[in-house]
């Protein structure tokens, strides 16, 4: 692999990568505000685990879409 695509490879990583971590984020953001309860104290202290496995699924459903974007 010449330097040049090494180069172009890593510099289109990091824009996915950086892509990924700002719609996780806005998920989760919004996730927090659309809830008509507290989500950090409903998991953190109440110990819910199923509001701890609908979180996990919207990130893992996130992580295949964007990962089926990527790989095109």
């Amino acid at each position: 692999m010449k330097l040049e695509h090494m180069g172009e490879a890593l510099l289109s990583s990091a824009a996915f990568a950086g892509v990924g971590v700002a719609v996780f984020s806005a998920a989760f953001w919004l996730m927090v505000k659309l809830a008509p309860f507290s989500v950090i104290k409903e998991i953190e202290h109440d110990h819910n685990t199923a509001l701890a496995i609908l979180v996990a699924s919207v990130i893992l459903g996130l992580a295949l879409i964007i990962s089926s974007a990527i790989a095109g």
